[in-house]
């Protein structure tokens, strides 16, 4: 998969990412983007202008930020849009009524892009297969014809818009070579930062500068998470599904909250199970205080009645 281009993260720059990986090359740069979204910007300006620039309305809209692009380096779909149209390409919206119209097999397309809040990645089609090139990840994950339709289906049950590709990609070296041989795939890239994290994870717990108690909790809040992740598999269809549950939600970690004009402003249900997750892990773990201060209280009890029978116990 060495021919294939693949963008990773870097700072907020996912829109940008999600660009030069859908079209397999570095057409893209943040300088770019921000050009294209002060472009409609102005256009907004002036249409809101014609009304009068003494209104209430003209004034209030020039207070308010720009809608289609901030500091962080988030690019609204509009940006996204008119970058795409540069090579004539265009999208359309796949829950759409025109689009569901069509009944068209997900694998007879090109390209979709998708974003949820504020992230942005492709899955794109290079050769005879389907390639997921979240930035988020650390290389392309190979994605079977049969389960892309369950990969799209996931993507939406989780609040995320699609976006249809549709006009000619440019060339690529990547789609060259998959045309005359097909890739597998023995091992699925992880997101990035996931071994340090679990490296982390490993460190805390066995430090020596832990205390017995502080240890003894780490290891019961991590046979929770253990026992919740192993109900909510079995609940799964299959090992991809549930792969590919994880990975959504964490890919969603700390975002914030703008509103992005991509179409879906639904919760995601990955989103109510961590918030679940984190009641229950809080329950838990008062419960466990609860059951070791009782015991406590009761060791010290049955200590202080054995003094005092030993003490008043007349001699033999």
């Amino acid at each position: 998969m060495e021919s294939i281009f693949h963008e990773k993260q870097e700072g907020s720059l996912c829109a940008q990412h999600c660009l030069n990986n859908l079209l397999q090359g570095e057409y893209f740069s943040p300088v770019e983007l921000s050009a294209i979204a002060q472009q409609l910007d102005e256009e907004e300006r002036v249409r809101m202008a014609e009304g009068g620039v003494q209104t209430e309305e003209y004034r209030t809209f020039l207070q308010q930020p720009s809608g289609n692009m901030d500091d962080s380096g988030f690019f609204s779909i509009q940006v996204i849009s008119n970058a795409l149209g540069v090579w004539g390409l265009e999208i359309i919206l796949f829950n759409s009524r025109e689009y569901q119209q069509l009944r068209i097999d997900p694998i007879h397309e090109k390209a979709f892009i998708c974003n949820y809040k504020e992230h942005w990645f492709t899955v794109r089609k290079l050769g005879q297969q389907w390639f997921n090139l979240n930035s988020l990840l650390t290389g392309p994950e190979l994605i079977s014809d049969t389960y892309l339709a369950l990969f799209l289906a996931q993507l939406q049950q989780e609040g995320y818009s699609i976006f249809v590709i549709r006009g000619s990609l440019p060339e690529c070296e990547a789609d060259q070579i998959l045309r005359i041989m097909r890739v597998e795939q023995q091992q699925r890239p992880k997101l990035i930062g996931e071994d340090e994290a679990q490296r982390m994870s490993v460190q805390q717990t066995s430090d020596p500068g832990h205390t017995a108690d502080e240890v003894l909790l780490d290891e019961d809040e991590e046979e929770l998470r253990k026992a919740l992740a192993l109900s909510r598999q079995g609940m799964e269809v299959e090992d991809e599904e549930a792969d590919l549950r994880r990975a959504i939600q964490l890919s969603m970690q700390g975002g914030s909250d703008p509103a992005v004009t991509a179409g879906s402003s639904q919760e995601s249900g990955g989103s109510e199970e961590q918030a679940l997750t984190a009641e229950e892990l809080r329950r838990r773990r008062q419960a466990y205080f609860d059951r070791q201060q009782a015991q406590s209280s009761a060791h010290h009890s049955s200590s202080a009645g054995g003094e005092k029978d030993s003490g008043t116990k007349p001699s033999q």
